[in-house]
């Protein structure tokens, strides 16, 4: 090659890379301007690959498609560089606002000056992206506060579970010691009773005092509470990131987690004392955890939203028997551990002060062996109800009944506020909320489908009804 073509081939190279070189900075400059859209959708480790990705498809390299450059000289050598849009560039996950609606002008090709143009104007109008920004901050607030909230009930779960534990061998062993002390005092062999008559007396009256705070607080009931109102805040933590992994959030997702949150707080407090849940209620009604219930809205493909007509009569179908087999199967069952818990909380501090009374008699001629058998038999007594109210825990089994009740009757108010919207399309899909139904009630979707026939107005009483619409407990 002579020295002159050396020469026109080697300033023709200089003065397409100054030509280009502007065009790369300012590629460069709007994708770091937005590069917190990057790090909000994907993790550092993909980042890195699809950054990757993209500088080698600026830098020309056929094997992955990207962006790259093309020029065109005149018989002037006026060098011209604009840069392509490939069709891909949504795979690559890059997020340039504003672009397509100038590719779409271009046919592809948009020139050096309108790149300017769209970094000044964004360097003007941040206001979108900062605002998204925000949004996802409060929602990065809720979830920090909701993860603090279950670890918080997760301590104090367990915590109020080794308080139920220990209550209950302590005064399980307070309680027979006192016994085998009644029964010492009475034997006319062993001196002055004085001594074992007081003993059993104060231990008696101190097993009596512990059965009373006991049954008022019911401790195994306490660590049911807040083992439930942990699985609840880690629920919602759960759906707030996956939501999060779908799309940006909206200043009403923030509201609605907020709700959900002061909800869960009204439904499970923390404090023991003031605050504490009433754990004898006049009138048992399902545990409520949830505020009110609005329909998941989707973007509807079609008119319907996935509902038809077949699928609004399995939703009342479910819904009757929901209403007329579940929940007031539970409410009874509810009714039924709160009474025993009622007779067992009072049995066990009236044994225990009768015996207390009656060792502190013991030895009287008037009343004979009397004292000593009602002391030694009470505490006996005593002992046996207290394993059977804390150690059975009682409690736990009622608030495990209402919360049972509360878990269909929050599953009737989704499908009533569904139904109760006339537009389909401002339900949520039909299709992804029937699947959603079943499984919570433990039944495949054909199983569920099967409850259509409960829809009928001819099936209003329990008796007409044969099954139950769960099947997971």
């Amino acid at each position: 090659m002579s020295n002159v073509g050396f020469s026109s081939l080697f300033w023709s190279t200089h003065i397409l890379i100054n030509r280009f070189h502007p065009s790369l900075v300012v590629a460069h400059k709007i994708r770091h301007r937005f590069k917190s859209s990057f790090e909000i959708q994907e993790d550092q480790r993909e980042y890195n690959r699809k950054e990757k990705e993209v500088a080698e498809s600026i830098n020309g390299c056929p094997a992955s498609p990207g962006l790259f450059l093309s020029s065109s000289s005149s018989s002037h050598h006026k060098v011209r560089a604009v840069l392509r849009i490939p069709a891909d560039l949504g795979r690559l996950g890059v997020s340039l606002p504003r672009l397509p609606q100038i590719a779409k002008r271009q046919e592809g090709r948009i020139s050096l000056g309108e790149l300017d143009k769209i970094d000044a104007d964004s360097s003007r109008s941040p206001a979108p992206a900062m605002a998204d920004e925000l949004v996802l901050s409060k929602m990065y607030a809720v979830l920090e506060a909701i993860a603090d909230r279950a670890e918080m009930h997760a301590i104090i779960g367990e915590q109020r579970n080794n308080w139920n534990h220990l209550f209950t061998s302590s005064v399980n062993s307070i309680t027979l010691a006192a016994s085998l002390m009644a029964g010492v005092a009475s034997i006319s062999s062993a001196g002055d009773p004085l001594a074992f008559k007081l003993s059993s007396a104060i231990l008696f009256a101190a097993a009596a005092g512990i059965m009373m705070i006991t049954s008022k607080i019911q401790p195994s009931q306490l660590a049911e509470e807040q083992r439930n109102a942990t699985r609840l805040w880690r629920q919602l933590g759960r759906s707030i990131e996956t939501s999060l992994g779908h799309r940006f959030p909206t200043d009403r997702d923030v509201s609605e987690a907020v709700e959900k949150m002061l909800a869960l707080d009204k439904a499970y407090p923390l404090p023991l004392v003031p605050g504490m849940l009433e754990k004898f209620p006049t009138v048992v009604e399902p545990t409520r955890w949830w505020p009110k219930i609005q329909p998941k809205r989707s973007r509807a493909a079609h008119a319907s939203n996935g509902w038809s007509k077949e699928l609004e009569e399995e939703m009342k179908g479910a819904l009757r028997v929901l209403r007329v087999k579940d929940e007031d199967e539970y409410i009874k069952l509810s009714n039924l551990a709160l009474n025993v818990n009622k007779a067992l909380a009072t049995a066990g501090p009236l044994l225990a002060g009768a015996a207390a009374m009656s060792s502190a008699l013991i030895g009287s001629p008037a009343l004979g062996p009397l004292p000593a058998f009602v002391s030694v038999v009470g505490g006996v007594l005593a002992a046996t109800v207290n394993t059977l109210e804390h150690g059975g825990q009682v409690g736990m089994v009622f608030e495990l009944f209402r919360n049972c009740a509360g878990f269909y009757r929050r599953l009737q108010k989704e499908i009533e506020s569904n139904l109760e919207e006339e537009e389909a399309d401002r339900r949520e899909n039909g299709e992804v909320f029937e699947m959603k139904i079943a499984l919570q009630l433990g039944r495949s979707v054909s199983e569920l489908r099967e409850l259509a026939a409960y829809a009928s107005p001819s099936c209003e009483d329990a008796e007409d009804i044969k099954e139950c619409a769960g099947k997971l407990f």
